[in-house]
């Protein structure tokens, strides 16, 4: 049995010849993705990766402070850069307020629950 169907797929795998998937549609430079994590019972943490260079995250992150009235921060990570976290679900907040900033809402990815 091994026909198309039964062909192995791990969603999870980094990209490879074998499955089909390119690498570069993984790292995130193309997309802006705004992502969020369940923390401790209803709270959660709305993340934002992938932004442009030539948009400052510490000036973006007070804006998003006083539009949302949420608490948040900026975290270095390694592999996505500069990484803007927000707490609670701030995810259609944070796309209307890039897509009004004159980001296009084609490059903007909504992840989550």
């Amino acid at each position: 049995m091994s026909g198309p169907i039964f062909n192995k797929y791990d969603p999870f795998a980094e990209g490879d010849a074998e499955s089909g998937i390119n690498e570069s549609d993984n790292t995130g430079s193309d997309y802006i993705h705004i992502r969020i994590q369940q923390r401790n019972g209803r709270k959660t943490l709305t993340t934002l990766s992938g932004l442009p260079r030539q948009y400052d995250p510490k000036k973006l992150l007070k804006a998003f402070k006083k539009e949302f009235a949420c608490n948040g921060t900026v975290v270095a990570d390694e592999e996505a850069g500069e990484v803007i976290q927000l707490q609670g679900d701030q995810r259609l907040k944070i796309a209307t307020f890039l897509t009004t900033e004159g980001i296009d809402k084609n490059i903007i990815k909504l992840h989550g629950f």
